[in-house]
């Protein structure tokens, strides 16, 4: 690959603990034997990045020492995001593990960050009103009243995709477009490029072509690479995102989510992807 061609390098590598990928199986290693794993092919990575390119490092709770740890001897940490995940197993003798991290960092002290363009809409539950009745912070609308919230790093508006949802595939950690969606459009301006060398079922790539980006994923599994195929050439015909909708995101349950349109949207993606003449009768 070429030299600092990379505005933006989203990384979602298998955690550390034993999981299968469509017959691949992932083993669970030592913090230290991890972090050498993610160092013998992140450092070949780093001649790829711009100047002032941004970093976003997923993992869970066993695997963020060793990101942070790996980030740290290269970049500039700038935050970890921690993300409610609704699905997950419970557990009889621990804490339902219902969290992932994402670690943020830049190659300097220069970097985008577009603030105004992942503000979050939440419910207002206390619509305040000044000594003239004018909204305080909020807006009524058909649905209810809002506010327009600046975004943290504890994200629980992101629903993991299922079967209904029109990006819904097989992949095991497919990670859901509004989280990808929140990511591009805080880190890359239109036109900028965006790498993901673990693409699975091809996430990153397709928002990144709904959202007016160029894109690159690098993935090993054909079926996923069929996947990915598949999805983005279904985003030249649909460019919506579950949860974004009038340049802002929306919590969970609001907006996109409950109108008819969205439902009859993802009947017709469902069928349409896994339709699809790329992939065999056994992989579909």
């Amino acid at each position: 690959m070429p030299e600092k061609f990379v505005d933006l390098l989203f990384i979602d590598p298998p955690y550390n603990l034993t999981k299968y990928f469509n017959g691949n199986q992932f083993k669970k290693m030592s913090i230290a034997s991890y972090t050498e794993w993610l160092d013998s092919w992140f450092s070949k990575l780093i001649k790829v990045l711009k100047p002032n390119a941004s970093i976003y490092f997923c993992g869970d709770w066993r695997s963020s020492t060793s990101i942070h740890i790996l980030l740290e001897k290269y970049f500039l940490v700038r935050n970890r995001i921690t993300w409610e995940r609704e699905k997950g197993r419970g557990a009889k003798s621990n804490w339902k593990n219902a969290s992932e991290d994402i670690w943020f960092a830049t190659v300097s002290e220069k970097y985008t960050f577009n603030v105004e363009n992942v503000k979050l809409k939440r419910k207002v539950i206390a619509p305040y009103v000044d000594d003239k009745g004018v909204p305080k912070d909020w807006e009524s609308m058909e649905d209810g009243n809002f506010r327009l919230t600046h975004p943290s790093n504890i994200w629980t508006d992101i629903t993991v995709p299922f079967w209904s949802m029109p990006e819904n595939t097989d992949h095991p950690t497919q990670k859901p477009e509004k989280l990808l969606a929140k990511i591009i459009l805080a880190s890359t301006n239109p036109g900028d490029f965006v790498l993901d060398p673990f693409l699975g079922s091809g996430t990153t790539s397709v928002v990144a072509k709904k959202l007016g980006r160029r894109y690159c994923g690098i993935e090993i599994d054909k079926t996923y690479c069929c996947l990915a195929e598949k999805r983005l050439e279904m985003a030249d015909y649909d460019k919506s995102i579950q949860g974004y909708e009038d340049g802002v995101f929306w919590e969970r349950n609001t907006g996109i989510e409950r109108s008819k349109a969205y439902k009859m949207r993802s009947r017709f993606v469902q069928e349409n992807i896994f339709s699809s003449p790329l992939l065999t009768p056994k992989e579909r």
